[in-house]
Protein backbone atom coordinates (compact mmCIF):
# COMPACT_ATOMS: atom_id res chain seq x y z
CA UNK A 1 0.00 0.00 0.00
CA UNK A 2 2.64 2.12 1.15
CA UNK A 3 4.41 1.59 -2.61
CA UNK A 4 1.27 2.55 -4.23
CA UNK A 5 1.04 5.90 -2.49
CA UNK A 6 4.15 7.17 -3.31
CA UNK A 7 3.44 5.68 -7.10
CA UNK A 8 0.14 8.17 -7.16
CA UNK A 9 2.45 10.76 -5.64
CA UNK A 10 4.94 10.52 -8.45
CA UNK A 11 2.52 9.58 -10.96
CA UNK A 12 0.76 13.56 -10.40
CA UNK A 13 4.40 15.05 -9.75
CA UNK A 14 5.53 14.04 -12.73
CA UNK A 15 2.25 15.09 -14.97
CA UNK A 16 2.62 18.46 -12.95
CA UNK A 17 6.45 18.85 -13.65
CA UNK A 18 5.64 18.07 -17.47
CA UNK A 19 3.08 20.39 -17.67
CA UNK A 20 5.56 23.00 -16.32
CA UNK A 21 8.39 22.66 -18.37
CA UNK A 22 10.75 21.09 -15.76
CA UNK A 23 10.83 17.98 -17.29
CA UNK A 24 10.48 17.22 -21.03
CA UNK A 25 7.99 14.17 -22.22
CA UNK A 26 11.06 11.48 -22.80
CA UNK A 27 12.40 12.45 -19.14
CA UNK A 28 8.85 11.45 -17.99
CA UNK A 29 9.32 7.95 -20.25
CA UNK A 30 12.56 7.43 -18.54
CA UNK A 31 11.30 7.76 -15.14
CA UNK A 32 8.60 5.60 -15.68
CA UNK A 33 10.35 3.11 -17.64
CA UNK A 34 12.62 1.97 -14.45
CA UNK A 35 10.02 2.08 -12.38
CA UNK A 36 9.39 -1.40 -11.26
CA UNK A 37 5.48 -2.79 -11.61
CA UNK A 38 3.33 -2.14 -8.74
CA UNK A 39 1.82 -5.18 -6.78
CA UNK A 40 -1.65 -6.05 -7.07
CA UNK A 41 -3.70 -3.91 -4.62
CA UNK A 42 -6.32 -4.70 -1.78
CA UNK A 43 -9.54 -4.94 -3.72
CA UNK A 44 -13.04 -5.65 -2.83
CA UNK A 45 -12.76 -9.46 -3.80
CA UNK A 46 -9.26 -9.82 -2.31
CA UNK A 47 -11.09 -8.13 0.97
CA UNK A 48 -13.71 -10.63 1.22
CA UNK A 49 -11.39 -13.54 0.50
CA UNK A 50 -9.17 -12.45 3.45
CA UNK A 51 -12.61 -12.28 5.53
CA UNK A 52 -13.86 -15.35 4.21
CA UNK A 53 -10.21 -17.49 5.01
CA UNK A 54 -10.08 -16.03 8.76
CA UNK A 55 -13.73 -17.18 9.32
CA UNK A 56 -13.00 -20.67 7.31
CA UNK A 57 -9.61 -20.92 10.08
CA UNK A 58 -11.56 -20.09 12.98
CA UNK A 59 -14.60 -22.50 12.10
CA UNK A 60 -12.26 -25.22 11.49
CA UNK A 61 -10.24 -24.84 14.75
CA UNK A 62 -13.88 -23.84 16.84
CA UNK A 63 -14.77 -27.40 15.55
CA UNK A 64 -12.08 -29.22 16.41
CA UNK A 65 -11.48 -27.62 19.88
CA UNK A 66 -15.39 -29.28 20.22
CA UNK A 67 -15.09 -32.63 18.54
CA UNK A 68 -11.39 -32.39 20.71
CA UNK A 69 -12.82 -35.45 23.06
CA UNK A 70 -14.53 -37.30 20.62
CA UNK A 71 -11.93 -37.68 17.89
CA UNK A 72 -9.50 -40.33 18.29
CA UNK A 73 -5.65 -39.28 18.94
CA UNK A 74 -4.34 -40.05 15.71
CA UNK A 75 -7.20 -38.47 13.88
CA UNK A 76 -6.38 -35.48 16.19
CA UNK A 77 -3.24 -35.10 14.60
CA UNK A 78 -3.95 -36.02 11.05
CA UNK A 79 -6.45 -33.38 11.29
CA UNK A 80 -3.89 -30.58 12.47
CA UNK A 81 -1.71 -31.85 9.93
CA UNK A 82 -3.86 -31.72 7.18
CA UNK A 83 -4.93 -28.31 8.35
CA UNK A 84 -1.68 -26.90 8.27
CA UNK A 85 -0.62 -28.31 4.65
CA UNK A 86 -3.97 -27.19 3.54
CA UNK A 87 -3.56 -23.49 3.92
CA UNK A 88 0.04 -23.71 3.18
CA UNK A 89 -0.46 -25.47 -0.17
CA UNK A 90 -3.30 -22.96 -1.08
CA UNK A 91 -0.59 -20.16 0.04
CA UNK A 92 1.44 -22.00 -2.62
CA UNK A 93 -1.08 -22.13 -5.52
CA UNK A 94 -1.88 -18.38 -4.87
CA UNK A 95 1.52 -17.27 -4.79
CA UNK A 96 2.05 -19.32 -8.29
CA UNK A 97 -1.07 -17.50 -9.49
CA UNK A 98 0.36 -14.18 -8.43
CA UNK A 99 -1.52 -13.39 -5.93
CA UNK A 100 0.23 -12.49 -2.82
CA UNK A 101 -2.18 -11.26 -0.54
CA UNK A 102 -4.36 -14.30 -0.39
CA UNK A 103 -1.04 -16.18 -0.67
CA UNK A 104 0.37 -13.94 2.44
CA UNK A 105 -3.00 -14.88 4.25
CA UNK A 106 -3.05 -18.70 3.68
CA UNK A 107 0.47 -18.96 5.46
CA UNK A 108 -0.62 -17.05 7.91
CA UNK A 109 -3.43 -18.77 8.82
CA UNK A 110 -1.03 -21.90 8.99
CA UNK A 111 0.50 -20.22 11.88
CA UNK A 112 -1.82 -19.70 13.56
CA UNK A 113 -3.27 -23.44 12.89
CA UNK A 114 0.71 -24.75 13.89
CA UNK A 115 0.24 -22.86 17.19
CA UNK A 116 -3.24 -24.00 18.10
CA UNK A 117 -1.79 -27.52 16.82
CA UNK A 118 0.77 -26.93 19.87
CA UNK A 119 -1.76 -26.48 22.63
CA UNK A 120 -3.95 -28.83 22.07
CA UNK A 121 -0.96 -31.72 21.67
CA UNK A 122 -0.17 -30.60 24.86
CA UNK A 123 -3.20 -31.01 26.24
CA UNK A 124 -3.77 -34.16 24.65
CA UNK A 125 -0.49 -35.75 25.68
CA UNK A 126 -0.23 -34.28 29.39
CA UNK A 127 3.12 -32.67 28.58
CA UNK A 128 4.59 -29.73 31.14
CA UNK A 129 2.82 -27.43 31.91
CA UNK A 130 5.41 -24.96 30.40
CA UNK A 131 2.98 -22.61 28.74
CA UNK A 132 6.17 -20.36 27.86
CA UNK A 133 8.08 -22.46 25.90
CA UNK A 134 4.71 -23.18 24.12
CA UNK A 135 4.58 -20.22 23.16
CA UNK A 136 8.07 -19.86 21.76
CA UNK A 137 7.79 -22.94 20.02
CA UNK A 138 4.97 -21.19 18.21
CA UNK A 139 7.18 -18.07 17.69
CA UNK A 140 10.06 -20.73 16.35
CA UNK A 141 7.43 -22.08 14.07
CA UNK A 142 5.50 -19.14 12.35
CA UNK A 143 9.37 -17.73 12.06
CA UNK A 144 10.67 -20.22 10.31
CA UNK A 145 7.35 -20.34 8.13
CA UNK A 146 7.60 -16.30 7.91
CA UNK A 147 11.52 -17.18 6.40
CA UNK A 148 10.48 -19.85 3.49
CA UNK A 149 7.55 -18.29 2.64
CA UNK A 150 8.05 -14.30 2.96
CA UNK A 151 5.08 -13.91 4.42
CA UNK A 152 4.55 -10.77 6.85
CA UNK A 153 1.51 -12.11 8.63
CA UNK A 154 3.76 -15.08 9.61
CA UNK A 155 6.09 -12.79 10.79
CA UNK A 156 3.28 -11.13 12.70
CA UNK A 157 2.22 -14.02 14.25
CA UNK A 158 5.65 -15.09 15.29
CA UNK A 159 6.46 -11.80 16.76
CA UNK A 160 2.88 -11.89 18.83
CA UNK A 161 3.87 -15.35 19.82
CA UNK A 162 7.37 -13.86 20.77
CA UNK A 163 6.09 -11.17 22.98
CA UNK A 164 3.77 -13.27 24.93
CA UNK A 165 7.24 -15.51 25.68
CA UNK A 166 8.96 -12.82 26.68
CA UNK A 167 6.18 -11.69 28.46
CA UNK A 168 5.94 -14.71 30.98
CA UNK A 169 9.44 -15.39 31.12
CA UNK A 170 10.41 -11.91 32.64
CA UNK A 171 7.44 -12.73 35.10
CA UNK A 172 9.06 -16.18 36.27
CA UNK A 173 12.87 -14.92 36.44
CA UNK A 174 12.13 -11.32 38.15
CA UNK A 175 16.19 -10.74 38.12
CA UNK A 176 16.70 -8.65 34.85
CA UNK A 177 16.07 -8.32 31.12
CA UNK A 178 14.91 -11.45 28.92
CA UNK A 179 17.93 -11.64 26.51
CA UNK A 180 16.81 -14.56 24.77
CA UNK A 181 13.99 -12.43 23.14
CA UNK A 182 16.79 -10.18 21.48
CA UNK A 183 18.11 -12.63 19.81
CA UNK A 184 14.62 -13.81 18.36
CA UNK A 185 14.15 -10.22 17.59
CA UNK A 186 17.26 -9.78 15.65
CA UNK A 187 16.16 -12.87 13.41
CA UNK A 188 12.71 -11.42 12.62
CA UNK A 189 14.93 -8.03 12.01
CA UNK A 190 17.20 -9.70 9.27
CA UNK A 191 14.18 -11.23 7.85
CA UNK A 192 12.76 -7.34 7.30
CA UNK A 193 16.16 -6.46 6.06
CA UNK A 194 16.28 -9.31 3.97
CA UNK A 195 12.79 -8.36 2.14
CA UNK A 196 13.46 -4.78 2.26
CA UNK A 197 9.66 -4.98 3.45
CA UNK A 198 8.93 -1.31 5.35
CA UNK A 199 5.67 -3.35 6.38
CA UNK A 200 7.79 -5.91 8.34
CA UNK A 201 10.18 -2.99 9.15
CA UNK A 202 7.30 -1.91 11.44
CA UNK A 203 6.37 -5.01 12.55
CA UNK A 204 9.93 -5.59 14.30
CA UNK A 205 10.18 -2.12 15.58
CA UNK A 206 6.62 -2.57 17.50
CA UNK A 207 8.13 -5.78 18.93
CA UNK A 208 10.45 -4.30 21.09
CA UNK A 209 7.93 -2.05 22.97
CA UNK A 210 6.55 -5.05 24.55
CA UNK A 211 9.59 -6.74 25.74
CA UNK A 212 11.01 -2.83 27.38
CA UNK A 213 7.23 -2.59 28.58
CA UNK A 214 7.37 -6.03 30.72
CA UNK A 215 11.15 -4.86 31.72
CA UNK A 216 10.20 -1.86 32.87
CA UNK A 217 6.62 -3.45 34.74
CA UNK A 218 9.00 -5.85 36.23
CA UNK A 219 11.50 -3.11 37.81
CA UNK A 220 8.72 -2.24 40.37
CA UNK A 221 9.45 -5.32 42.15
CA UNK A 222 13.27 -3.52 42.75
CA UNK A 223 11.85 -0.04 44.00
CA UNK A 224 12.89 1.27 40.57
CA UNK A 225 11.05 3.38 38.48
CA UNK A 226 9.50 2.25 35.05
CA UNK A 227 9.63 5.01 33.02
CA UNK A 228 13.35 5.89 33.54
CA UNK A 229 14.03 2.33 32.42
CA UNK A 230 11.70 2.98 29.44
CA UNK A 231 13.30 6.29 28.85
CA UNK A 232 16.62 4.52 28.86
CA UNK A 233 14.62 2.20 25.98
CA UNK A 234 13.52 5.03 24.37
CA UNK A 235 16.60 6.19 23.65
CA UNK A 236 18.16 3.15 22.52
CA UNK A 237 15.16 2.99 19.43
CA UNK A 238 15.80 6.74 18.34
CA UNK A 239 19.63 6.63 18.56
CA UNK A 240 20.03 3.33 17.19
CA UNK A 241 17.47 4.08 14.38
CA UNK A 242 19.51 7.27 13.49
CA UNK A 243 22.68 4.97 13.29
CA UNK A 244 21.51 3.12 11.01
CA UNK A 245 20.37 6.22 8.58
CA UNK A 246 23.72 6.69 8.37
CA UNK A 247 24.44 3.52 7.05
CA UNK A 248 25.41 3.28 2.87
CA UNK A 249 22.91 0.69 2.58
CA UNK A 250 19.66 1.90 1.93
CA UNK A 251 17.41 -1.25 3.47
CA UNK A 252 19.73 -0.16 6.50
CA UNK A 253 18.23 3.27 6.08
CA UNK A 254 15.00 2.65 5.66
CA UNK A 255 14.74 0.14 8.68
CA UNK A 256 16.35 2.55 10.90
CA UNK A 257 13.82 5.47 10.09
CA UNK A 258 10.81 3.31 11.34
CA UNK A 259 12.77 2.03 14.59
CA UNK A 260 13.88 6.00 15.26
CA UNK A 261 10.01 6.78 14.75
CA UNK A 262 9.13 4.13 17.32
CA UNK A 263 11.69 5.29 19.45
CA UNK A 264 10.47 8.97 19.11
CA UNK A 265 7.05 8.51 20.24
CA UNK A 266 8.18 6.27 23.13
CA UNK A 267 10.06 8.88 24.00
CA UNK A 268 7.50 11.31 24.04
CA UNK A 269 5.37 9.17 26.01
CA UNK A 270 7.81 9.11 29.02
CA UNK A 271 7.97 12.53 29.08
CA UNK A 272 4.53 12.69 29.94
CA UNK A 273 4.64 9.87 32.34
CA UNK A 274 7.31 11.16 34.16
CA UNK A 275 5.26 14.79 35.03
CA UNK A 276 2.06 12.83 35.30
CA UNK A 277 3.42 10.58 37.85
CA UNK A 278 7.11 10.85 39.52
CA UNK A 279 6.22 12.94 41.78
CA UNK A 280 4.11 9.89 43.26
CA UNK A 281 6.44 7.55 42.78
CA UNK A 282 9.65 9.00 43.73
CA UNK A 283 11.21 9.19 46.72
CA UNK A 284 14.07 12.34 47.11
CA UNK A 285 17.91 11.22 46.66
CA UNK A 286 17.00 7.31 45.84
CA UNK A 287 18.56 5.83 42.94
CA UNK A 288 16.10 4.21 40.05
CA UNK A 289 17.78 2.82 36.98
CA UNK A 290 19.79 -0.43 36.59
CA UNK A 291 23.33 -0.15 34.88
CA UNK A 292 22.76 -2.42 31.70
CA UNK A 293 19.49 0.49 31.30
CA UNK A 294 21.88 3.31 31.59
CA UNK A 295 24.04 2.30 29.02
CA UNK A 296 21.71 1.78 26.58
CA UNK A 297 20.48 4.95 27.26
CA UNK A 298 24.19 6.22 26.84
CA UNK A 299 25.52 4.85 24.14
CA UNK A 300 21.96 5.61 22.02
CA UNK A 301 22.48 9.43 22.66
CA UNK A 302 26.49 8.96 21.84
CA UNK A 303 25.59 7.49 18.46
CA UNK A 304 22.95 10.13 17.98
CA UNK A 305 25.61 12.87 18.42
CA UNK A 306 28.05 11.06 16.42
CA UNK A 307 25.92 11.17 13.36
CA UNK A 308 25.17 14.68 13.81
CA UNK A 309 28.73 15.68 13.58
CA UNK A 310 29.83 13.44 11.16
CA UNK A 311 27.29 13.74 8.45
CA UNK A 312 26.69 17.63 9.61
CA UNK A 313 22.80 16.67 10.32
CA UNK A 314 21.63 19.29 12.84
CA UNK A 315 18.44 16.89 13.50
CA UNK A 316 20.29 14.36 14.68
CA UNK A 317 21.79 16.48 17.09
CA UNK A 318 19.15 17.78 18.28
CA UNK A 319 17.35 14.16 19.00
CA UNK A 320 20.97 13.50 20.92
CA UNK A 321 20.32 16.54 23.18
CA UNK A 322 16.37 15.23 23.74
CA UNK A 323 17.56 11.79 24.28
CA UNK A 324 20.40 13.54 26.90
CA UNK A 325 18.02 15.76 28.59
CA UNK A 326 15.65 13.05 29.18
CA UNK A 327 18.73 11.04 30.78
CA UNK A 328 19.55 13.89 33.05
CA UNK A 329 15.62 14.30 33.88
CA UNK A 330 16.18 10.35 35.84
CA UNK A 331 18.88 11.98 38.03
CA UNK A 332 17.36 15.07 38.47
CA UNK A 333 14.00 14.05 39.42
CA UNK A 334 14.95 12.43 42.65
CA UNK A 335 17.51 15.39 43.40
CA UNK A 336 14.38 17.47 44.59
CA UNK A 337 13.69 18.13 48.64
CA UNK A 338 10.22 19.57 49.32
CA UNK A 339 8.02 21.22 46.87
CA UNK A 340 7.58 20.77 42.96
CA UNK A 341 10.68 19.97 40.83
CA UNK A 342 10.77 22.74 38.80
CA UNK A 343 13.76 21.78 36.94
CA UNK A 344 13.02 18.56 36.16
CA UNK A 345 10.02 20.02 34.32
CA UNK A 346 12.36 22.17 32.67
CA UNK A 347 14.85 19.51 31.61
CA UNK A 348 11.60 17.52 30.03
CA UNK A 349 10.44 20.32 28.42
CA UNK A 350 13.21 21.17 26.75
CA UNK A 351 14.29 17.43 25.49
CA UNK A 352 10.65 17.65 23.68
CA UNK A 353 11.53 20.70 22.49
CA UNK A 354 14.70 19.43 21.18
CA UNK A 355 12.56 16.43 19.53
CA UNK A 356 10.51 18.71 17.79
CA UNK A 357 13.08 20.68 16.18
CA UNK A 358 15.14 17.46 15.23
CA UNK A 359 12.17 16.69 13.02
CA UNK A 360 11.74 19.29 11.44
CA UNK A 361 15.21 19.75 10.86
CA UNK A 362 15.82 16.34 9.08
CA UNK A 363 12.14 16.51 7.49
CA UNK A 364 10.80 14.04 9.77
CA UNK A 365 7.06 14.26 10.24
CA UNK A 366 6.99 11.39 12.71
CA UNK A 367 9.85 12.98 14.76
CA UNK A 368 7.99 16.32 15.14
CA UNK A 369 4.40 14.79 15.60
CA UNK A 370 6.02 13.48 18.56
CA UNK A 371 8.14 15.81 20.11
CA UNK A 372 4.34 17.98 19.76
CA UNK A 373 2.75 15.02 21.25
CA UNK A 374 4.79 15.20 24.11
CA UNK A 375 5.06 19.31 24.43
CA UNK A 376 0.83 18.77 25.54
CA UNK A 377 1.43 16.00 27.69
CA UNK A 378 4.13 17.76 29.59
CA UNK A 379 2.15 21.04 29.46
CA UNK A 380 -1.31 19.34 30.40
CA UNK A 381 0.91 17.38 33.27
CA UNK A 382 2.13 20.60 34.38
CA UNK A 383 -0.87 22.37 34.38
CA UNK A 384 -3.30 19.99 35.94
CA UNK A 385 -1.61 16.71 37.42
CA UNK A 386 0.68 18.42 39.90
CA UNK A 387 -0.60 19.46 43.25
CA UNK A 388 0.75 22.68 44.43
CA UNK A 389 -0.17 26.66 43.37
CA UNK A 390 -1.47 27.00 40.39
CA UNK A 391 0.42 30.71 40.42
CA UNK A 392 3.83 29.16 40.08
CA UNK A 393 2.87 26.62 37.47
CA UNK A 394 1.55 29.23 35.37
CA UNK A 395 4.85 31.57 36.17
CA UNK A 396 6.53 28.57 35.26
CA UNK A 397 5.19 28.02 31.77
CA UNK A 398 5.61 31.72 30.79
CA UNK A 399 8.99 31.36 31.90
CA UNK A 400 8.92 28.55 29.30
CA UNK A 401 7.71 30.45 26.57
CA UNK A 402 10.10 33.32 26.48
CA UNK A 403 12.92 31.12 26.44
CA UNK A 404 11.22 29.09 23.71
CA UNK A 405 10.76 32.70 21.67
CA UNK A 406 14.30 33.40 22.80
CA UNK A 407 15.55 30.05 21.21
CA UNK A 408 12.76 30.50 18.12
CA UNK A 409 14.58 33.91 17.43
CA UNK A 410 18.46 32.95 17.85
CA UNK A 411 17.68 30.13 15.93
CA UNK A 412 15.77 31.77 12.87
CA UNK A 413 19.45 33.53 12.79
CA UNK A 414 21.50 30.85 12.70
CA UNK A 415 19.60 28.40 10.25
CA UNK A 416 19.32 28.91 6.69
CA UNK A 417 16.26 30.84 5.27
CA UNK A 418 13.84 29.12 2.72
CA UNK A 419 12.39 31.94 0.34
CA UNK A 420 8.70 31.38 -0.26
Amino acid sequence: MLDRAYRQRLEADLSQWQANGVITPATVAAIRGVLPPTGAGLNIPVAMGIVGGLLIAAAFLAFVAAHWVEIARLSRMGILVAGIVASNGLGAWFAHTRRPILADLCASVGAVIFGAGIALVGQMYHLGDDFAGGMLLWATGALCAAALTSSRGALAVALAAASIWTWLRIAEMQDGPHLPFVAFWLAAGALALLWNSRLAAHLVALATLPWWIATATQSILFDLVPFFILANGAALLLGGGLALTATPWQRARDAGGVLSNYGAFLLAGVAAMEVLVANEMLRPGSSHQPAWAIACGVAATIAAFAVGVLRRQAGAAFAGGAMALMLVAAVVWPLRTLGEPWPAYAVVLGAMLCLVVSGMLDGSRARTVAGWLGIAGVIAGITWAVKGSLLRRSAFLAAAGIVAIAMAAALNRLLPRTET
